[in-house]
């Protein structure tokens, strides 16, 4: 059994480990990891101002990008891979309310920058390492089945 000292003594040196563990895991995480998988060399006027106009307009109100923000829309992170630079432009300055499946997006009706400023954000955002998120689903076909 231990004493009371002897116990304190324990309770205080793995308290010790545990947090220079957890620094040494905060420092390499910060350090080597979040470059690696963000690329921050990639960051271009393009992409800050994308940034901005995705926060003035309230985008992550609906939208979800690296799985934060609304749910009402579908999730951004990987939309470049999916829809392609056309069909994103096309929606952005759309100055029309473009309505897929129900759902209504407003009409911004934004600028060819404006658009090719988002969309360089997206495609950013896109090329970020996330582990697998989203997911990539899985679709079950009757064309070809193996």
């Amino acid at each position: 059994m231990l004493s009371k000292s002897m116990a304190r003594a324990f309770f205080l040196g793995g308290t010790i480990v545990t947090f220079a563990i957890f620094l040494g895991l905060s420092w390499n995480t910060l350090a080597s990891e979040i470059p690696k998988n963000t690329h921050p060399e990639n960051i271009t006027k393009e992409v800050i101002a994308g940034k901005h106009l995705w926060e003035k307009n309230n985008c992550m109100g609906c939208h979800t990008i690296m799985g934060e923000g609304g749910y009402y829309a579908p999730e951004l992170t990987k939309v470049v891979e999916r829809r392609g630079e056309g069909y994103i432009k096309a929606v952005l300055m759309s100055k029309a309310p473009w309505q897929p499946r129900g759902r209504k997006m407003v009409a911004y009706g934004f600028s060819e920058k404006e658009a090719t400023d988002l969309y360089e954000f997206m495609k950013w955002v896109g090329n970020t390492d996330l582990n697998g998120f989203p997911k990539k689903p899985e679709y079950n076909t009757t064309i070809n089945p193996k």
